[in-house]
This record gives C-alpha cells, structure tokens and sequence, in this order.
C-alpha cells in the first residue's frame, strides 16, 4: 500500500525502525533509534540536483567488488537512471548529454550543472501528488471567500496548461427541520432538502503559486453567495488531472452556515509524531476516523488548526540535518554553513514530508473536506525552534531551515505564494544577513515564484522576524454571523524571551478595535472572539523546574553528557540544554514570558468590556487536554454573564502525537493553584474530567484537571436564532439553564430567579455553564450540544478512549461558555503587550525591548 494511503489500521511495516518507542515518558528518539536511521540513511541515492557526501567504510571492511570505486569515477560525467525503473541487465549509467545553449549558460554562470541537467518536464505532469487542500479564508458581505489547493508533479519556469476547478450547490440542509424544530444550522447530513432546481455550476480557473521541476502549486479561490440555510457544496477538478492516490473522491463536498448562523468549529493541534515514535502501537493517525464520523452527524464549517499540523522533526535523524546534528563540538555545529546544497536537500525533505503527511488517510480526507485556518509552531519547522539560546538560533543552519519550512508553511497551509527565496550561506552578504532574505538567481533558475498576494484577512507584521526572515502572518475573520476570530502568528517573531514585538500586538489590536467597532456600526455585532495560540496561557506553572534546569547544577551532567553520553536523550541534540527545557521556554507561564503575557490578558479584558464580547482563547502543544479560566475574584460577586475578565482557554492537544505519562499530568493537577493576575483576577484549571474516558484509567482519583489522552474540540454557539425550540434557556436565564442536561437538578446555590453565584473556589463550578462540567454535560452530548438559544458556545473535547482501536473512538467533555453582558464602566487603558523592538538591529537582544516601548501597568505584589 502506498505510504500515502496508509490508515491507522495498516499491517505492520517491515522497513519500520525497531527501536520505535510507544512509551510515553520518552521525549525525544532513542540513539538506538537515532543509529538505526542513521545507517538506514547511508545507501541513499544521491537527489538530483547535488551531490551527497559520501560515508566512508571501515578501513578493514571487504566488499568483494570494484563497483563502488566504478560509481565514483562515473559520477561526474554519467547520471542514474531512477530507482526501480531499470532492466537489471542495463548498465548502471548512461551518458549525460548537455545541449550547448545549456552549457553556455553553465560556462557563463546563468545555470547552474543541476539546473542544466534537470528533467524540462516529466510526462505525467497532470498527475495531483497531494490534494485537494481547502481552506477559509473571510466573509465579504453575504460572500464565503475560501480556497483550494493542489499539488501536480512537474512543472518550471512556464506552465503548459491551466486547471479549473467547477463548484455547485449540492443541498439546502436541514430545510425541513428548521420548520419543525427551529433549529438554524441543521443537524444532519445532506440528504435533507435537496433543491428542486438544477444546481447552476461555477468555474474558477487556477492561480500557479509556485512550480518548479518536481511539482506545481495550484490555487483556486473559491467566492460564493451564503443561503438563508446550510448549505452543502460540491466541488471537482479539470478531467485531465489525475489523482496519485487510488482512493482519492473525485467530487469533494463541504459545508457552508446559514447567513444568519455561526460556524461549527473543530479544533486540533499537534497533528504527528514525535521521532522515534511506535506510529503503529499509537494506531496512527486514528483521531481523524473520529473527526469525520462526527463532521457527518454534525458538518463542521470550519478546522483551526492551532499549530504543528506537521511534524518536521525528522529531517535531524534520517534527512540532511544528520551529519550536521551528529557534531559534538557545539561551536564547530553553530558555525556550520548551510550551501546551496544543503539547501536543496533540505528543501526537498520538507516538500516530500509534506507531500506523504497531507496524503495520509483519514487526515487527507479531512483536508478536502473541512476548510481550514492554520497558524503553525515549532514542529512545522523543528522541535524547539526560537526557543534555543539566541546565538545559536543564529546559525546558519537554523536559519536556513527556517526560511524553508516558512515556504512551504505559506504554501501548504495558507496557499500563498513563498518569497522568491530562502536563505543560504552561499549568496547571502553578511550586511543583508539581518536585514531580510533578498533573491538568490541560484533558486530561480527553471522556478516560476507568483507575486506576493495582499488579502485583507490577514495581519501582517511590520518586522521580520529575528530567525526567519520573513514577516509575521496573523489573522482576522468572520466565522459566520456572531463569531469573529483573531490568530496569532506565536512563532515567526518568537525568541527565547518574547513571543512577539510590541508593533506587532499594536497593529494586531488596533485592526480587532476596527472590526468590533464596525461591527457595532452597521448593528451586527460580534458575540464571541475566539483567539488562537500555538501555547496555552492559562496553565499550571513549572517555575521550580526551570530553575533546576537552567541552574548551574546541571552544568556537570551536560559535561558528562557531551564527553560520554550520559543521559542519552535527556538532552538535546543542539544546544546541549535540557530537552524539555525547550518546551517549558516555550510556555506564556514560563518566567521569561510572564510579563508579556499577563499584558496580553490585560488588553483582552479591556477589549471584551469596551465591546461587550466574550473571549475565548484556544491552545494546544501540550499534549493534554484542560480547561483553565480567567475570572473576576470571587469576592467581588460579579455573575459569569457580567464578568468581562472571564476568558476560558481551551487546551486541546494533540490529535495524532503521544500524550505525556500520566505521572507527568498527574504532577501538573498537583501544581494547579489559584493565581492572581492582579488583585481583580484569579487563574485556575476547572476540575472538568470526572471520570477516565469510556473503562480506561489514564489519571490518579485526584486530577480532575489535566487528560493525558489524544483529543480535539468541537465548538458551537447555541444559536438565538434556534428560539423557544432550542432546549437551553433563553437570552432571559429563563428555562433550565444552558450547563447540564434538562434532566439534571438544578446546580447548588441557584435561585429561583435563575442566577447562580459560583464558588469561592475557581477550581470549581463559577457559572451554571460550568455546573456538571464533564461527561453529564449537555456539551458532551452529540444530541444536545449546541441547542440552546441564549448565544453561548458549547465546548467539548472530545477523549481517546482507547490507543490501540484504529477508529479512533472517544469520549466527550463538555461545559458552556457564556456570552457577554457588560454594560459597567470600561477598565484603564491598557498598552500593547511589552514583547521586544522589531527593528532589526535589536532582534538579538531577546529582552523586553526598546526604552520607549510602552509599558503595561506594574502587576501588584505577590501575583504568582
């Protein structure tokens, strides 16, 4: 079976690395796993457009054979045909032929040899070798604006030929039930109401983002007009391209809300696995199984994607980082060049990854399907990036992985153009190092790159990052009629002291004070925020592990680990710190980000009161799922629905990686105490997990907050539009209350009136959303989640039950988050979050910045 079909279910690989681990203590590979892949690696052939270095044998080893001296000799004169496609009589080699108009261009320097000796174009150019990706992108009006990806093999400077993309309205969904039972956005699958009209199909020819001799990206944007219903739409590709897969649909359908409805929302993060992995004892990517089930029950409208849709991290153990990784001496490895040919492996790495993970089933057919809105984080360059010291996030090597996973970030996931180059040590002069990448001719040579694209969803940072030399993408839209959604771009910017600089927060906010404010203008206003981090913010903090290991104590087991391994991979590959220090670095509660993210929740807490709007921020990387809370002191009796500081962070990850031991969740349930912001806001995790999923044990009896298992969220407002049908109470409080079933006793401490005061201690119930938080909420259940009528959000992660059924079955988690009544005076203003300067000539400094940044108000004493 093709890796690219592969499901959770496949038989057993025999070319699989033995020393996989399925052990959940294990962070980073084995070196046992680290040899294998590295001998694994030794045979490769060399790629077409450089050479490898060749791995010398034993000095005492017998091959028996002169063929290996043979190939060297040939090498430079004479090219391989490809693997597996020679008779085994024919000779290994064949004779290069170079027209003299290429070997001019050679002499004179416009080509380089690879350039010249590249295929012009491969005859199965019209086959698509991964896709179709779809993804949303904004609401114009009444209009849904989204767009489709694919990817053809072959390609270069000019394309022969230009695909169209042909959509149609399939179905008005649910049509008959919103007569019946009021409920606006459908329940159901298509098969209610189809029209009765012969549905008119529209063309949209295709836009080349990007080609070159190994493959070409197509872009079609996609513009419809939104129904009064649910609607499902239909879409296929030009006749002439085919699909590499055997099992790809040629029709691909997806769902679009009524215009008066908000969207169905699923949440991921951290989709693949760490290297050195059991891929097969974890079921593969199995979770996805579960997503589609559930997308066919209830259409999602839309996937975000919090960050590592892939994982790049392999390119170190058996790509071309290998070598490079291997080298003990840590500055001989900072002051290793990355060429034009380490650049061209690279580059070829993390297209193929792409290529096979984006083709793997059942997540490929999601990406068809559900239409996404993606920020990535350090896997989708590799573990830990801008986390590491800053001198060697400077290096040559990481900097030009990182302009390479940056192209393919733009591309893959955004399906916008790359810039027209990446970084090498080759071209780049040292004065332009920090000023920007600029164009190598190298890269362009039989490469076609589109101009850069301008659209209006995105916000766009005023400095390039300080190790990716590009700009920041951050992200505003509309996710149907009462929802808006801010991403933050958390990583192009990050170092290992700030997450973004302060002209980014500044231009990231002042658009949000734009949108709300017209919103309000034109009497539509927004509900609900919904903001996405790669990394949760409101979790248990780890200060006292830092310290031990960052501490000089430390400093002897690096040595002993330098000089004879000891500790294997306890530390990491690069800089030689704690691996998981990284990841703690990496966190909004790590010390070094303290002071900027709690400016960050002062700013959210003044938008929500200024326009009356509940956040809700989503994180993910942690490989658990939680649910921490930002919440008005009890003392000062504020109701939930009143509460402007009251901002849930859903923490739901990952979908496909290993989770954490449940010794390690266990600890991080110990550590979770009561914070305080200021002397006006508390911080805590909500004991929502009261039972394991389905028979499993996965924690000890005392944590009910962290859940070491694969998951992701389903988010969905309880639309006011669903009316005195919906089973909620309405806009009033009235009915049986929007947190538990209508079943259930009314929560402890209500009134007859309705209110509920919530407990003093913010670990439990504050609100009756959060009464029967867990698996007797009515969020958890797939027939009442979403019913009611009042314009709050059901929320629920949805658990592994069980690793090893390649259905990926879960259990669901739910509570109900309210919407906003804040009619109270505004709070001071507050200014941007204190991340450091964007000029260039400050980006090493890695501290909190210039002397005129502005600054947020002193936190009181004794915030934790």
């Amino acid at each position: 079976m093709d890796p690219h079909e592969a499901q959770g279910n496949a038989p057993r690989d025999e070319n699989r690395n033995p020393h996989a681990s399925g052990s959940q203590w294990r962070h980073q590979e084995s070196r046992a796993f680290a040899k294998y892949e590295a001998e694994r690696a030794q045979p490769q052939q060399p790629s077409r457009h450089h050479h490898h270095h060749s791995i010398a044998r034993e000095a005492d080893a017998r091959e028996g054979n002169v063929n290996d001296l043979a190939d060297f000799l040939n090498k430079s004169r004479i090219s391989p045909e490809e693997a597996g496609t020679r008779p085994p009589s024919d000779p290994k080699f064949k004779p290069v032929v170079l027209g003299a108009t290429e070997a001019r261009e050679v002499l004179n320097g416009e080509k380089s040899m690879a350039d010249a000796l590249a295929p012009e174009r491969v005859p199965n150019d019209k086959e698509i070798a991964v896709g179709p990706l779809i993804n949303y992108r904004r609401m114009e009006g009444s209009h849904w604006v989204g767009s489709v990806l694919v990817v053809t093999r072959g390609g270069g400077r000019e394309q022969t030929f230009r695909p169209s993309l042909f959509l149609r309205k399939a179905a008005m969904v649910g049509v008959s039930n919103v007569h019946a039972n009021g409920h606006a956005n459908g329940n159901g699958a298509a098969a209610n109401g189809h029209s009765s009209n012969e549905p008119k199909v529209s063309e949209s020819q295709a836009i080349c983002l990007y080609s070159d001799w190994r493959n070409t990206f197509w872009r079609f944007d996609v513009h419809l007009e939104m129904e009064p219903y649910e609607t499902k739409w239909e879409y296929w590709l030009s006749d002439y391209l085919v699909f590499a897969s055997k099992t790809k649909p040629k029709v691909n359908s997806f769902f679009v809300p009524a215009i008066t409805e908000s969207m169905r929302i699923m949440f991921h993060s951290c989709n693949g696995f760490s290297v050195g992995t059991d891929e097969e004892d974890w079921s593969g990517p199995c979770l996805w199984n579960d997503v589609m089930r559930r997308h066919q029950e209830a259409p999602f409208h839309v996937m975000i994607g919090g960050g590592d849709q892939i994982y790049n991290d392999g390119i170190r153990v058996s790509g071309p980082l290998r070598r490079w990784t291997s080298i003990s001496n840590p500055k001989k490895r900072r002051h290793y060049p990355f060429p034009e040919s380490l650049r061209a492996e690279c580059d070829d790495y993390y297209l193929n990854n792409y290529i096979r993970w984006y083709g793997t089933e059942p997540f490929a057919a999601a990406n068809g399907q559900i239409p996404q809105l993606n920020i990535w984080d350090d896997h989708d360059i590799i573990d830990g990036f801008g986390s590491y010291v800053d001198d060697f996030m400077r290096c040559d090597v990481f900097r030009g992985i990182g302009g390479i996973a940056h192209k393919y970030y733009m591309l893959f996931q955004h399906h916008l153009p790359p810039p027209a180059s990446t970084y090498t040590s080759d071209t780049m002069p040292k004065t332009e190092k920090e000023a920007g990448q600029g164009i190598d001719p190298n890269q362009m040579i039989a490469a076609y790159v589109h101009p850069a694209m301008t659209e209006s969803n995105y916000i766009v940072g005023p400095s390039p990052g300080p190790y990716v030399s590009e700009h920041s993408h951050n992200m505003f839209t509309q996710l149907g009629a009462r929802i808006a959604f801010l991403g933050i771009d958390a990583r192009t910017e990050r170092t290992r002291h700030q997450v973004n600089y302060t002209e980014t927060y500044e231009a990231i906010f002042s658009r949000l004070r734009q949108e709300l404010s017209h919103a309000i203008q034109i009497e539509k206003p927004y509900k609900h925020l919904i903001l996405l981090l790669g990394i949760p913010i409101a979790y248990p903090r780890l200060t006292w592990l830092e310290n031990i290991f960052a501490s000089p104590l430390m400093g002897p087991l690096k040595l002993l680990n330098k000089r004879v391994g000891f500790g294997g991979s306890f530390f990491n590959s690069f800089d030689g710190s704690v691996d998981l220090l990284d990841d703690l670095d990496d966190h909004y509660t790590a010390r070094t980000h303290k002071r900027e993210r709690n400016g960050l929740i002062l700013k959210l807490q003044q938008i929500a009161a200024e326009f009356s709007v509940r956040v809700t921020i989503l994180g993910g990387d942690v490989h658990l799922a939680a649910l921490g809370r930002f919440y008005s002191n009890p003392k000062l009796n504020i109701p939930l629905e009143e509460d402007y500081r009251y901002i849930v962070n859903v923490v739901s990850s990952a979908i496909v990686n290993k989770p954490p031991p449940a010794a390690v969740a266990n600890l991080l349930a110990r550590r979770n105490r009561i914070h305080h912001l200021d002397h006006d806001t508390d911080e805590t995790l909500l004991k929502m997990f009261d039972k394991d999923p389905g028979d499993s044990v996965k924690t000890a009896k005392h944590n009910k907050v962290t859940m070491p298992s694969r998951n992701f969220a389903v988010i969905t407002e309880n639309s006011p539009n669903n009316g005195a049908h919906g089973h909620g109470h309405d806009q009033n409080g009235n009915g049986n209350g929007n947190g538990f079933h209508a079943s259930s006793s009314p929560p402890p401490n209500s009134t007859p009136g309705g209110t509920f005061p919530g407990h003093k201690d913010g670990r439990y119930a504050l609100g009756k959303g959060e009464v029967n938080a867990g698996t007797k909420h009515k969020a958890a259940d797939p027939a009442e989640h979403g019913t009611g009528s009042d314009g709050s959000l059901d929320v629920c992660i949805r658990i592994e039950i069980d690793q090893h059924n390649p259905e990926g079955r879960t259990e669901g988690y739910g509570l109900t988050i309210p919407a906003l009544s804040y009619k109270g005076p505004r709070p001071p203003t507050i200014a941007p979050p204190p991340g450091s300067a964007g000029s260039s000539g400050s980006h090493g400094s890695g501290g909190t910045g210039r002397s005129d940044v502005p600054d947020v108000p002193e936190i009181p004493a004794g915030v934790r």
